[in-house]
């Protein structure tokens, strides 16, 4: 039975693996065609932070988040620079004049638009972004902006209420994402048999749920809590097993770093001074979230605080969470290749 498991889950991540290939053969290709996507470098007004050689890298800076809003910004210190102006004023003085801010669905979408090349840098889950890499994508993780991103197990109204429950169920996921890894890595520890994974975004997963199509579903934070609150079982979370917990990361293509080295260190700067802005407005803070999620400041408040926000580009705590869901999705055969985390950070 285990067996099976395992191979429905192996079929899962070969499909997400099969793309990120196609994407970064496709990138390989139109790399051989075009020397810069045809992006001007912009004279830049100040030198790199380092006292290096001028930075001028081009122009127009291309940025990837995880879901969609009305305002077009992502939460965070991250989200809250963009829609302030902070990160937008501290890479004018790069010669940077325009950021664009493009949202995606999921991870492995987003991860295939940077290797692609459409993307220059984005932040996502720790699994998608690690399971990129483990294709070869060509990466560096800059930031682990936070560490604590619980995966949720909803059940259907009248369904499964414990995990033994979901023997022989139908369970649906958002492939390849941190709450895939979470799903996964708990049927394997619990041993439950015949579990079977359907790939559906957030809404599709919550409308079949609903409609009793599905036993169960992964979600992640507010929208499992509002689940709850309507009267759908909650089956498990993540905080029950500290080690199925996931990450957010941002990472940049080794492309983009080759056009400006410095970045790391600009974009951690910048991005460190929307931290101590949003710090010192709190509320205004969570007024915000509010208007990208549709829920109360509140709910925000208790579901996203501010304190969970990392103001130091890793910690020891969460390269340990990274090396746990990497060996995870090495052993079981869900990534790729292993590689070295350590050649992948950029600290």
């Amino acid at each position: 039975m285990r067996s099976n498991v395992n191979q429905r889950k192996r079929g899962l991540f070969h499909k997400l693996n099969v793309i990120l290939l196609a994407g970064a053969m496709m990138a390989s290709l139109a790399a051989c065609g075009k020397s810069d996507g045809g992006a001007k470098p912009a004279d830049a007004s100040a030198t790199a932070s380092s006292g290096s050689a001028k930075a001028q890298p081009p122009s127009v800076l291309n940025y990837g988040y995880i879901g969609t809003n009305k305002l077009n910004f992502p939460g965070g210190a991250e989200g809250w620079g963009f829609y302030k102006g902070i990160i937008q004023d501290e890479l004018k003085k790069y010669g940077i004049t325009e950021v664009k801010l493009v949202a995606f669905p999921n991870g492995p979408d987003q991860s295939e638009s940077l290797i692609s090349g459409r993307l220059d840098f984005g932040s996502l889950g720790d699994t998608p972004a690690l399971l990129a890499r483990s294709t070869g994508a060509k990466t560096r993780a800059i930031t682990q902006g936070a560490t604590d991103s619980v995966g949720y197990l909803i059940g259907k109204k009248g369904g499964p209420q414990t995990l033994a429950d979901l023997k022989g169920k139908t369970v649906a996921i958002q492939k390849g994402s941190f709450m895939h890894r979470y799903i996964a890595g708990l049927v394997k520890e619990q041993n439950i048999p015949d579990v079977k994974f359907i790939h559906m975004l957030r809404p599709d997963g919550e409308a079949a749920l609903s409609r009793g199509e599905v036993d169960a579903m992964t979600n992640s934070a507010i929208f499992a809590l509002k689940q709850i609150d309507q009267g759908y079982p909650l089956i498990d979370e993540a905080t029950k097993h500290p080690n199925l917990i996931g990450t957010s990361i941002t990472v940049v293509s080794e492309e983009y770093l080759k056009k400006f080295p410095d970045f790391q260190k600009v974009w951690n700067e910048a991005r460190l001074k929307a931290l101590k802005d949003l710090q010192a407005k709190p509320d205004e803070y969570y007024q915000f979230l509010s208007q990208l999620n549709g829920f109360t400041p509140e709910l925000n408040k208790k579901v996203t605080p501010i304190a969970t926000i990392k103001d130091v580009n890793f910690t020891d705590d969460g390269i340990k969470l990274l090396e746990g869901t990497k060996k995870f999705l090495v052993d079981e055969k869900l990534a790729e290749k292993d590689f070295d985390l350590n050649q992948w950070i950029l600290k």
